[in-house]
Parts: structure tokens; C-alpha cells; sequence
């Protein structure tokens, strides 16, 4: 394919991608209710556990349509991710060899499979347990008044973080694919690691007490732990690649 051949089908494939978005919103914009329902829900629990009115506010005229409509791009977006995923594989899935398809393939079901585990744990684990710590930290002296699109912004914060973090098997096995880290690399630098995770869980995590904290590293820890046991699998294909072509030359 020419060069002007490459552009005319990268434009086919973003507007696929943005028609796909686009009818991902509208079915969105039917279901942003109950979806707005289902991630109030830890909120509303915690106001529960701490004898509180189960009710969120917005302090502006535009905040509660806000909120209906940036779910409803969310949604859209989730909803077109395969088509849109499809449509960057069928742009790139040309220009590679067919051991490299199922490469891109396995990436791309293991991204996505790690995103949702994250925003799964930061739904299920995380965030109701921060959520309890926070409203019940002191009760007697404050009445909490949760604003719905400041809670919207906290729990985006806790899932997309968390969806990002656990895509770390992932950027570990791309970089001992080009040989930048190794599993015995990854594995005597693993007290540092640690210092990190620590200070990336103090940093993210939204409450001070130390069991969130803890809560939160513990899948962090795994996930490292994971990528060492990914980094070992990549080298040692490497090195039987590399003996079948050295055997080859001789």
C-alpha cells in the first residue's frame, strides 16, 4: 500500500471508531441512571453504616445532567472498545507476521483483562472500605454533604488508577522483550520496588490510615511479583530463539 493507501484506511478505521463511539453514547445515555446507581451504591452503604441520610447532592443547577452525560461518554467509550480495538487490528494486522498477530492478540486481551481486574478491585475492595473510613472518621463534630460529581471524581481517581497499576505485567513484559530489564534484574531490586509501591500507595490512596495503604499494596506486590515470573518466561524464549538461529547459521 502506498503511503496516501495508508491514509484513506486509517480514516476508514477512525470513523468506524468514532460512529461506534458514537452509538456507545446514545446506549449510554439509556443506561446512565442505573449506572449512576450501581457506583453510588459503596457510597450510599457507608452513609448507611454510619447512620447517616443515604443521599448525594450537587451545589449546581447543571451538576446532576453533568454527571448523566459524562457516564454516558464513559459507557460509550466502554461499549466501543471492541470495535474500536477491532478497528486498530485490522489496521495494523497487514503489516505483521503471523507470530506477531498472536502477540498483538494475547497484549490486547491481557490489557484489557488486567484493567478490568483493576476496576473491579478498586470497586469491590477498595473503595467501600476507604469510603467507611472516611464518613465515619468523625461523625460527631461534621455532617458530611457528598457531592455527586466530586464523589464521580474520586471513584474515577481509584478505578483508572488501579486499572493503570495492574497493567504492569504488561509494561514488564514489553520491556524484557527488548531487553531492558530481566527477571533476575527485577528480582534483586525488589526491596526498592517495594519503597516504591509504598510511596505510590501513600500517594494515590485517598485516605491516611495505614490499612488502605496496606490494602492497596498487597495487588501491587502480586502484580510485581507476577511480572518477574512474565519477565522469565520472555528471556527464556528469547534464548531458545536465538540457540534455533544460532544452530541455524552453523
Amino acid at each position: 500500500m502506498s503511503f496516501f493507501e495508508h491514509l484513506t484506511e486509517l480514516r476508514k478505521r477512525l470513523i468506524y471508531s468514532v460512529i461506534a463511539v458514537a452509538v456507545g453514547t446514545l446506549i449510554g445515555l439509556t443506561i446512565s441512571k442505573p449506572a449512576y446507581g450501581v457506583i453510588a451504591r459503596p457510597m450510599l452503604e457507608a452513609l448507611r453504616e454510619a447512620h447517616l441520610e443515604e443521599k448525594l447532592i450537587y451545589t449546581n443547577p447543571t451538576g446532576a445532567i453533568n454527571l448523566i452525560l459524562k457516564l454516558a461518554v464513559y459507557i460509550g467509550f466502554v461499549l466501543a472498545s471492541p470495535v474500536v480495538l477491532y478497528q486498530v487490528w485490522l489496521f495494523i494486522a497487514p503489516g505483521l507476521y503471523r507470530h506477531e498477530r498472536r502477540a498483538v492478540s494475547l497484549f490486547i486481551f491481557s490489557s484489557i483483562s488486567l484493567l478490568l481486574a483493576g476496576i473491579a478491585f478498586g470497586y469491590f475492595v477498595l473503595l467501600p472500605y476507604a469510603l467507611r473510613f472516611l464518613i465515619g472518621f468523625d461523625t460527631a463534630y461534621f455532617t458530611p454533604l457528598i457531592s455527586i460529581n466530586e464523589y464521580w471524581d474520586l471513584v474515577l481517581m481509584i478505578m483508572l488508577g488501579l486499572g493503570l497499576v495492574f497493567q504492569t505485567p504488561v509494561v514488564i513484559f514489553f520491556l524484557s522483550l527488548f531487553g531492558v530489564v530481566t527477571p533476575g534484574f527485577l528480582w534483586k531490586n525488589f526491596r526498592y520496588a517495594i519503597l516504591i509501591i509504598a510511596i505510590a500507595a501513600a500517594i494515590i490512596t485517598p485516605t491516611p490510615d495505614a490499612m488502605t495503604m496496606f490494602i492497596f499494596m498487597m495487588p501491587m506486590i502480586a502484580l510485581y511479583v507476577l511480572s518477574i515470573g512474565v519477565s522469565a518466561v520472555v528471556v527464556r524464549r528469547k534464548r531458545r530463539a536465538d540457540e534455533v538461529v544460532g544452530q541455524g547459521a552453523h
